[in-house]
């Protein structure tokens, strides 16, 4: 099985490379692949029961409950395609997942370092995934719940002392009330899905209640605020942690059964909601309290130094105690006639949403499918003060996020503050200047606009930052999540070291067979992220394979779509035997060699867009010679922003796959139509490939934004399968000229 959060073409070419590899060593294998798409070619139960082992390379947390009592062997899946007779091999000696109580955290991210046995490529950290799985559940709470506040208060609210106001027993009271609900569940589910990725079901409920307490500070002395969003990161860690080490006490047989679904739930439930209550609210409540008497002795300071401190409490945790401080710090002042200070807040207040969306719109490619559209959503929200449209944003990358919103909202508070700007009602955002409740509107508009600029700009300057780190030590690494290297950004990922899992099945033999390709070998029954591929090579033996990409973030909508079979010699994809390579293309070596094949890619390559000898030696004199190629066709609208597109993409981490290819990728409306280009060069470029090799075989691929959520992603899945065939590569590279390149390229579909 692989998944990674962001990866397409790693994972299909691991499926391809554990099938090849199990076919010639005698094994049956069976490839699911848990893609953009969805899961493809899914393992059954008798699939998994016959299976001797399971191979997982991922890079997230993938659900390990169907192979329990199965040896399991968890790597990444850069491993699955630079050494699956490895994996292979090693599975069969791996540890046997969920035989011990506590032996692999369940299905949480903590297995992946804990049950099951380890591979040698690195995985993200258990941190890193747990935080992703519970953003990718957030996220729907804060789309859904805030867009029904801000509908509710834009269609039926009116300004008043005490606020935006929606009439009592009106229609939209009614839908703001269903949005008031999904904004309670959004913390308690991040919280949840953190702990469940940790510690599996059982930590569930723990999480989600600790999430709850984190946002009823009522509960622990404090009565207008909350730990906010933070509070759930930490509840759901420690109730992630505390479930994996109750799973390791020793208990009686008799009490197995019910350890998971009454025991650990109550005592890590009980135990985390105690220890909120009475040692972490403490603080909490200490730190609100003294917040707002340190705020009172600022009043007579300068407006722009206590704007910018304003701005900078709101910015911080977006509902939490830190927040919320200044805000109830402003909004009591409204009373005693001090309408200053809510100015400074109320434009600060929608700084993050509007600035994390615009970041989206910046640097598309610096985040998902999913991001961007959260990003729409956190712009909606931000128009009516909603803060917590940043939340997502902020929970996946804290490092980058809090501050550009709090160095933004310090900007607008202090601008608020020397303008004398006003705010009547304790509110914030564009709607209460809309609706009449503020004085000073053009600057408080100024505010609102430069600090949310500088909250984008500073969020992709630190994001790009950090990918290209990110790359960089991809780079250096060579392998793993950890030194794994993304082809395509965010949901569109094509290349991450991610995970992969294979099962090894017995099929009519007592004992699994280690070494070497036998009659009645092992059955390996793998799981990747790409098509399913399923191979069957005499004898008994027989290997399953299933491969898993990230839904997206967190699940990820606006993923590609790819139902399309692939061929390969021998390996059945998506479901379909196949006995020969590019069987339903023209591959007959007899026919008319002065003829190319039928369409190649969907007719988005031609004898336009290959070049038999590309003249560059270095990465960006060779995609500034492929855009020039793809130009010929018409289809590109500015040379130099394709170019500098596809540069970025590599800036973000190299798109060298590794045995001499590269696909260089670019979604911009530079072009006006999917155009794809293939190039040769005899001495190689050197293009920072996961293995070291230098790209001989190039791929370009250029899409317009409009198609860029499914082609491209259909694309890359296609050439990434069929480019791990080494009869392929090898007759690419002897092909002659553009024809006959054109029928070895028409054997992809």
């Amino acid at each position: 099985m692989t998944a990674c959060p962001t990866g397409i073409a790693h994972t299909y070419m691991a499926a391809e490379k554990l099938a090849q590899t199990a076919r010639s060593l005698g094994h049956e294998i069976k490839v699911e692949t848990q893609g953009s798409i969805g899961a493809e070619n899914v393992l059954s139960d008798n699939d998994v029961r016959d299976a001797d082992g399971v191979i997982i390379a991922a890079d997230k947390d993938v659900d390990r409950s169907r192979f329990v009592g199965k040896k399991v062997l968890v790597v990444g899946v850069a491993e699955g395609i630079r050494h699956p007779e490895q994996l292979i091999e090693r599975v069969q000696s791996a540890p046997v997942y969920g035989g011990e109580p506590g032996d692999g955290a369940g299905g949480g991210a903590a297995a992946a370092s804990g049950g099951g046995g380890t591979g040698g490529g690195k995985e993200r950290s258990v941190a890193y995934k747990a935080l992703m799985n519970g953003v990718s559940y957030m996220i729907p709470f804060v789309v859904v719940g805030g867009l029904l506040i801000a509908i509710s208060l834009a269609v039926g609210g009116h300004p008043t002392p005490e606020g935006l106001k929606i009439a009592p027993g009106s229609f939209w009271e009614d839908v703001n009330n269903i949005g008031t609900i999904g904004f309670q569940l959004m913390v308690p589910i991040l919280s949840g899905y953190i702990a469940y990725a940790i510690g599996d079901r059982p930590a569930l409920v723990p999480g989600m209640i600790g999430g709850w307490i984190a946002t009823h500070g009522e509960l622990y002395g404090m009565k207008d605020a909350s730990a906010g969003f933070i509070g759930g990161i930490v509840t759901g860690f420690l109730a992630g942690y505390l479930v994996v080490w109750i799973k390791k006490v020793r208990v009686p047989r008799f009490a197995q059964p019910i350890m998971p679904i009454i025991v650990i739930p109550i005592v890590a439930t009980s135990a985390l909601g105690l220890f909120f209550i009475y040692v972490l609210g403490k603080p909490i409540s200490w730190v609100f309290t003294h917040l707002t008497g340190w705020l009172s002795g600022m009043t007579g300071t300068s407006a722009i130094v206590l704007g910018a401190i304003l701005g900078l409490m709101i910015a911080f945790d977006m509902g939490g105690p830190v927040n919320k401080t200044a805000f109830l710090f402003g909004s009591g002042l409204i009373a005693s006639g001090n309408q200053t200070v809510m100015g400074m807040c109320a434009a600060a207040i929608p700084v993050m949403p509007l600035g994390q969306g615009l970041a989206t719109l910046i640097r598309r490619h610096l985040y998902s499918e999913q991001e961007r559209e959260t990003g729409m959503a956190a712009l909606f929200m931000g128009l009516f003060g909603i803060s917590e449209g940043a939340i997502p944003f902020a929970a996946a990358r804290p490092a980058q996020v809090i501050p550009a919103n709090m160095l933004g909202g310090a900007v607008a508070g202090a601008l608020a503050g020397m303008a004398g700007v006003a705010d009547a009602v304790p509110h914030g955002g564009p709607i209460v200047a809309v609706l009449g409740a503020v004085d000073g509107v053009p600057m408080f508009f100024v505010a609102v606009v430069i600090g949310a600029v500088v909250t984008a700009l500073t969020t992709v300057a630190l994001v790009d930052v950090a990918e290209r780190r990110k790359s960089g030590a991809g780079a250096g690494t060579g392998g793993g999540a950890g030194g794994g290297v993304e082809v395509m950004a965010g949901a569109d990922a094509a290349v991450t070291a991610g995970g992969a899992s294979s099962v090894v099945a017995e099929a009519g033999v007592a004992e699994p067979v280690v070494a070497g390709p036998v009659a009645a070998g092992p059955v390996v029954a793998g799981v990747g992220a790409g098509a399913g591929a399923e191979a069957a090579v005499g004898g008994a033996s027989r290997t399953a394979v299933a491969v898993v990409p990230v839904p997206g973030s967190a699940a990820a909508p606006g993923q590609g779509s790819d139902g399309e079979a692939v061929e390969t010699d021998g390996v059945e994809i998506d479901g379909n035997d196949v006995s020969g390579v590019g069987q339903g293309a023209d591959s007959d070596s007899d026919s008319d060699d002065s003829a190319p094949s039928a369409e190649v890619l969907s007719g988005y390559l031609t004898e336009q867009t290959v070049k038999t000898q590309l003249d560059a030696d270095g990465k960006e004199a060779a995609i500034r010679e492929m855009a020039e190629l793809a130009a010929g066709t018409g289809k590109v609208a500015d040379v130099d922003e394709l170019v500098r597109v596809a540069l970025a993409r590599e800036a973000q981490g190299t798109t060298g796959l590794g045995e001499e290819i590269a696909i260089p990728h670019a979604k911009t409306d530079a072009v006006t139509a999917p155009v794809v280009g293939f190039a040769r060069s005899a001495d190689g470029i050197d293009w920072g490939s996961l293995d070291g090799t230098l790209a001989k075989l190039v791929f370009m691929i250029s899409v317009p934004e409009a198609a860029a959520g499914d082609e491209h992603l259909r694309i890359l899945a296609l050439l990434s399968r069929k480019l791990m065939d080494a009869d392929f590569r090898a007759r690419l590279q002897g092909a002659e000229d553009k024809a006959a390149i054109l029928r070895v390229l028409g054997e992809i579909h």
